[in-house]
């Protein structure tokens, strides 16, 4: 075909195929169920990991009104509250960094309550972080920051 009957023609019209649109209320609602899904799993690897250090779990979970402590164990002398921060990839920085400031005075007033709650005397405190990365279905890097905030 000349170029000359390819421009009296007229322009070809090539149909859209619909794509359906996506209920992000149900996207979202997944996400969430697998970002659940997922702290628990690394709060259980979290707990598995103190116990095979000597620390003794305590408590897990335990709620009040500031918040909830993921773990709470002894380790010697000293009362540890262990915030655990699980991630599947680290493109939103490491897990640790998710530790912010007002995360730890949150901490620090849950600590108050569980002391009070439990009539704990006379025992060092201490604030860990143990940090979560997936790198598959069975396996993650797991760091332990000891002392990772204090009282100030």
């Amino acid at each position: 075909m000349a170029v000359a009957e390819l421009e009296k023609r007229s322009p070809v019209r090539v149909p859209v195929k619909q794509v359906p649109t996506r209920k992000r209320g149900a996207d979202k609602s997944k996400r969430a169920a697998e970002n659940i899904d997922l702290g628990r799993r690394g709060e259980d690897a979290a707990a598995r990991f103190l116990d095979r250090r000597g620390y003794e779990i305590v408590d897990r979970n335990w709620k009040c009104f500031a918040g909830e402590a993921d773990i709470v164990a002894r380790d010697g002398d000293s009362l540890v509250f262990v915030e655990v921060k699980t991630r599947s990839n680290c493109d939103k920085g490491f897990p640790s960094e998710a530790v912010t400031k007002s995360k730890r005075e949150r901490y620090e007033k849950i600590a108050l309550a569980y002391i009070q709650d439990h009539e704990v005397a006379d025992i060092a405190v201490r604030f860990d972080v143990v940090a979560i990365v997936v790198v598959s279905s069975d396996r993650a890097l797991i760091r332990h920051h000891i002392n990772a905030f204090s009282v100030e």
